[in-house]
């Protein structure tokens, strides 16, 4: 097994495809951190004055704990966006030939979802831009440190979006799926209200949503508290690399069977 020719070269190949498309169709860089980011605005300025939660800081205001929900709502826009190609790409036949093609399913699994995962951690960059405004500050190490966070969060949430699309044969079909599953996974995150206060029938769905521990440690690693020694944080990085694990190795299954 030639693994450059394989694995490497379809990875890279299939991987500057997704940013070029991206860079091409500039309004839908607009439309994914455009709606998230007024969402945010709008929501955390409407529930500023009604909510109040202690944090390392003292009270933190609505918009200050959105502000994680947020980077993860853009990281799952931009992995449905970018994994909905795959059913174009059905349709105007580039996907038979790559699949017939003797490269490794691994190949244009990671392709893909490495394609989406850039997107998204770049689009997450941008909205970090907004951090400062609310009182998030961060050394050199901790943003790259959150970067690397987010760049395995996005890996995630784009191989689930690649697992989803595989096997949908419309962008309906993927759409319905988006609103019914996707979304409701990110309400049911943390992302729009603490745990804490959430039923108990609700905090047992919330406690094992995946991304409930990705909103948790983007969270914890703002605060300046993603150490070693602090459980919460060691227990959620497990919980996203052991997500990030399934949905590959489902994402590369699905690719072997050929189905097209």
């Amino acid at each position: 097994m030639n693994i450059t020719t394989e694995i490497v070269l379809p990875t890279y190949s299939l991987w500057m495809r997704e940013l070029i498309r991206f860079f091409r169709q500039r309004s839908r860089m607009i439309g994914v951190i455009g709606s998230p980011i007024l969402f945010w605005f709008f929501i955390g300025s409407g529930l500023g004055s009604s909510f109040r939660m202690s944090s390392p800081k003292g009270d933190t205001s609505y918009l200050e704990y959105f502000f994680p929900g947020t980077l993860l709502l853009i990281m799952l826009f931009t992995a449905i966006f970018s994994t909905i190609s795959i059913i174009e790409d059905r349709k105007e036949g580039f996907l038979q030939s790559v699949l017939v093609a003797p490269i490794s399913g691994a190949g244009i699994a990671l392709g893909k979802i490495f394609g989406g995962t850039t997107l998204a951690v770049i689009q997450a960059i941008i909205f970090l831009a907004f951090a400062p405004l609310i009182g998030f500050q961060f050394s050199v190490l901790e943003f790259l440190s959150l970067i690397v966070l987010l760049f395995v969060i996005a890996f995630g949430l784009t191989g689930l979006g690649f697992l989803i699309a595989w096997r949908m044969e419309s962008t309906q079909g993927f759409h319905a799926i988006m609103n019914l599953f996707l979304i409701p996974l990110w309400l049911l995150s943390g992302s729009l209200f603490p745990m804490e206060g959430a039923p108990g029938w609700l905090r047992g769905i919330m406690s094992i949503n995946p991304l409930t521990y990705s909103v948790s440690a983007t969270r914890l690693m703002l605060y300046h508290q993603a150490r070693i020694e602090h459980p919460g944080f060691i227990f959620s990085v497990c919980v996203i690399l052991s997500f990030c694990a399934i949905v590959f190795i489902g994402s590369m299954l699905s690719v072997r069977k050929k189905s097209i």
